[in-house]
């Protein structure tokens, strides 16, 4: 199975190629520049690095949120386009599933964590044992303290993953010392674990096509969320 796996759901961007249970080659950028301007070349050069055509792929492959709303929205036109063209299968993963997924390997409990602002995070908990990664908590929107009372009642050592991991780590360390950071490497979502998991979800029947594939945002983009708070303001004060 030959996948393309797209991840531009915060401030990293990459791609990955993966072949059956390989992983071909990634691209991964962090810079100043837009996902709108790298995903795509990015892509494009990695297949044709990988002599691989788009013809040729068996799935495509795309983080689906939580994440900028933005950031999502890039990745998922993205894989539609490429899809709808030559009708290949699409699979959509929790970015946070998929960021547990970069420790695989490891033992304890993996708290994929992404900023939210406000002093919130999106969050999932799974548990890391004998190379598998099992979800122990759906995927939420919550405060960094509430995260905090969730982990101090799972498997230790809890291992802090994603953009949110050091806002967590430094909020919550000295309530619970068996905190870790995932090595620099596997700190942020990676195109990868995407695949991977996209890999093993398709292979238990959860591949879509193109028009069936959609984004998870958790919550209302910031202009909603506004527009509501001003609405509410306004009822409050009879305006």
């Amino acid at each position: 199975m030959k996948i393309l796996a797209l991840e531009s759901s915060a401030k990293a961007a990459s791609c990955a190629l993966l072949e059956d249970d390989a992983v071909v080659g990634e691209f991964f950028l962090r810079t100043g520049q837009t996902h709108s301007q790298t995903l795509m070349p990015m892509a494009e050069r990695l297949l044709e690095m990988g002599g691989v055509s788009t013809d040729s792929l068996d799935l495509l492959a795309v983080s689906a949120g939580p994440g900028s709303f933005t950031g999502l929205r890039i990745a998922m036109a993205a894989a539609k386009g490429m899809a709808m063209a030559r009708d290949i299968p699409c699979c959509g993963v929790s970015t946070l599933e998929a960021l547990a997924w970069n420790l695989r390997g490891f033992a304890g409990t993996a708290a994929a964590v992404m900023d939210a602002r406000r002093d919130q995070v999106y969050a999932a908990l799974f548990t890391l044992e004998a190379g598998e990664v099992r979800r122990l908590t759906q995927d939420d929107a919550l405060a960094v303290a509430d995260l905090g009372k969730l982990l101090a009642g799972v498997k230790k050592p809890v291992w802090l993953v994603g953009d949110g991991a050091r806002l967590c780590y430094n909020q919550l360390l000295e309530e619970l010392p068996d905190l870790r950071l995932a090595p620099a490497h596997l700190l942020l979502q990676r195109a990868s674990s995407v695949g991977a998991l996209a890999r093993q979800t398709a292979r238990a029947g959860g591949a879509v096509s193109c028009g069936e594939l959609t984004p998870s945002y958790l919550r209302l983009p910031q202009a909603q969320r506004e527009l509501l708070a001003r609405q509410e303001t306004s009822s409050n004060t009879g305006g």
